[in-house]
């Protein structure tokens, strides 16, 4: 698998999109468990559109995932010089910027929305990046992602408590993070929050590394444009209330942010992931749906 993703990297960008967009057409018309869970929770999170939206936004949503995955093994593949040269735009430096000149510790955010790896090899550029990385399951995916993760200048740690520890230290040191904040997690590391009107469990590692660092908090976003070849980097102060000691106003604070920034391109996210498994009452969303089914 290696060798092969190796050979899939050199392959054009648009013949990679336009392998993506056939796998998502099948998806759809096969109805597979990715197209399930992204209805299920295009369904949740939009209510107020109706069936024939719903099922476009699923079709749209679909081929935006496959999309992301592509462009992946693309740029993981790629020098560094290849990716930085698909960003086209770039919205809020300034902010980002003065927030790394500070010296006072930077906590970037960012959903899994658009092509979050173009991300990691643009801020490389600025800085050296504390990351936290899960080995793949896959020895081959591993190896090719993680030597795609070390071309640039970003620092890997592992996703547990010495990550952790590893993550309040550099910030202490005025260092920087990237943290994908949408993920579910465990129950001793989150609380219930609204986040796309399911109250849902929603991970406290963001503000209570804010507020014990004291480091800036800072929204991301990577979205691909109309033509998808090329992307626009959007960079955007989160709300103060995130430094609120109140963990129910910090998290609320954060969702809300997200919510606000996958609301620019709402069919970038990858719906695909099971972020509603979890929601206060012991409500399972998809576990609910499969036993109706």
């Amino acid at each position: 698998m290696y060798v092969l993703l190796k050979i899939l990297s050199l392959l054009p960008l648009r013949f990679l999109q336009a392998f993506g967009a056939c796998v998502a057409w099948i998806m759809a018309v096969t109805q597979t468990a990715m197209y399930r869970t992204t209805r299920i929770n295009i369904e949740l999170a939009y209510p107020e559109l109706n069936t024939q939206q719903q099922a476009e936004f699923i079709k749209r949503s679909l081929r935006h995932q496959c999309l992301s995955y592509v462009e992946c093994i693309k740029f993981w593949g790629m020098p560094s010089t290849y990716s930085l040269s698909k960003i086209q735009n770039i919205t809020g430096e300034s902010c980002l910027q003065d927030a790394i000149d500070s010296k006072r510790g930077v906590i970037l955010v960012m959903p899994h929305l658009g092509n979050w790896e173009l991300v990691n090899t643009w801020l490389s550029t600025k800085s050296r990046p504390m990351i936290m990385y899960k080995p793949n399951k896959n020895h081959a995916m591993n190896r090719y992602i993680l030597e795609a993760r070390q071309k640039t200048n970003a620092i890997l740690v592992p996703t547990d408590e010495r990550g952790i520890r590893a993550i309040f230290k550099h910030l202490k040191e005025g260092g920087v993070t990237l943290i994908l904040p949408d993920h579910l997690p465990k129950s001793s590391g989150g609380i219930y929050a609204h986040f796309f009107k399911q109250n849902v469990l929603s991970g406290t590692i963001v503000p209570k590394l804010a507020q014990k660092t004291q480091a800036k908090v800072i929204g991301i976003s990577c979205l691909r444009q109309s033509q998808s070849t090329t992307f626009d980097i959007h960079c955007a102060e989160v709300c103060e209330s995130i430094m609120n000691k109140d963990l129910n106003t910090s998290v609320r604070c954060l969702n809300q942010h997200m919510e606000a920034t996958i609301a620019h391109a709402p069919e970038q996210y990858i719906w695909s992931y099971k972020r509603f498994r979890n929601c206060e009452g012991n409500i399972n969303h998809y576990r609910v749906v499969r036993a109706s089914a």
